[in-house]
């Protein structure tokens, strides 16, 4: 692809232009193919441009927005209150074609609902997911998804985003007949809610999918499977588990004030830059955005506290989405696999 154009909801998140701005500006300058629209109050952008090299700027487009959605709003009031709102002209200007992604770290909520509503889910497609690949001990990488889209699944969703997750695997990740397993509470064939096993018995007799059966949270990070599947209430509270988990081990290697003699202090100074190194890899920085899967164009859902590396990371996914053509592939992939397994 020689140009892409990304529509940026420069005001979605805790922090706003402070980080989706310098974010922008980092893509760009890794990006010479990239062009990027912030959409948001210019008073609010514009400040945040000063001494910026002309080729990033002429690839930067600032689109006014009057309003933001707020981050508590409940979707259903952000989404009738919508117009004239940062979120919803950035994905009007995917819809119109005049940009091929949109990223946003707003409310997850009114995000969902907007992009199905106005850039409308694939064929066979009952409800997008949000889906996010996280690194394992093998040095590659697992899918994980629902993230929190949805909350409650039937077994037909989850057969939806088993097909969706394997095709996201295959390519971005570029992973072969990828590994395709359902989160669940026990490896045994009788243990489960009723929708994972109903949908356990449909994978099974899909040829298409690699089904793998069911594994526990303990193997979300072995490598045991590229695509973990699960509704979104449990992958969210999976997910935000983990990332507490990683960042108060990363921050435990960053602290101790206490006075120690010199040798002690060289001593534990190379123990946790050996620890950093082994396990940085880990930082939710590194892995922040989710892709809402399922949609006729590309929508990355950004962690709404994320910092300038992290946004710039959510950036990145869009961009590798969008070169990949991964809605068209999903699309390719439900015909062949939905109806038998319908």
């Amino acid at each position: 692809m020689t140009c892409l154009t990304i529509a940026l909801d420069a005001m979605g998140g805790d922090f706003g232009p402070c980080v989706t701005v310098p974010a922008s500006l980092q893509a760009l300058a890794s990006n010479p193919a990239l062009n990027i629209q912030l959409v948001g109050d210019p008073a609010a952008i514009t400040p945040l441009l000063v001494n910026i090299h002309p080729d990033i700027l002429n690839r930067l487009t600032v689109i006014p927005a009057e309003f933001m959605v707020a981050n508590d709003a409940k979707p259903s009031h952000a989404i009738r209150n919508s117009r004239g709102t940062s979120m919803r002209i950035a994905l009007n200007q995917v819809k119109d074609g005049l940009a091929q992604a949109c990223v946003s770290a707003g409310n997850t909520g009114a995000l969902m609902g907007l992009s199905k509503l106005m850039l409308k889910p694939l064929d066979g497609i009952e409800r997008p997911a949000l889906v996010t690949a996280l690194p394992n001990q093998n040095g590659g990488k697992t899918l994980l998804l629902d993230l929190g889209a949805n909350v409650e699944c039937d077994s037909e969703m989850l057969v939806q985003f088993a097909v969706m997750g394997a095709v996201m695997a295959e390519e971005i990740l570029q992973i072969p007949r990828p590994r395709v397993a359902l989160l669940n509470i026990g490896e045994e064939e009788t243990k489960g809610l009723d929708n994972i096993q109903a949908a356990a018995a449909i994978l099974k007799n899909t040829q298409q999918i690699n089904y793998i059966g069911y594994l526990e949270g303990n193997d979300l990070l072995t490598g045991e499977t590229d695509v973990l599947v699960c509704d979104g209430f449990v992958g969210n509270v999976t997910l935000k588990t983990l990332e507490g988990v990683v960042r108060v081990f990363l921050s435990l290697l960053s602290s101790g004030k206490r006075k120690r003699s010199w040798w002690m202090k060289l001593i534990g100074y190379w123990f946790k830059k050996s620890l950093s190194k082994r396990f940085g890899h880990l930082n939710p920085d590194r892995y922040n955005g989710a892709c809402l899967l399922g949609l006729r164009s590309t929508v990355i859902k950004s962690h709404g506290a994320a910092n300038q590396q992290a946004f710039t990371v959510a950036i990145e996914q869009a961009i590798q989405a969008v070169e990949r053509n991964v809605p068209t592939q999903i699309a390719a992939r439900l015909q062949a696999v939905l109806p038998k397994s319908d």
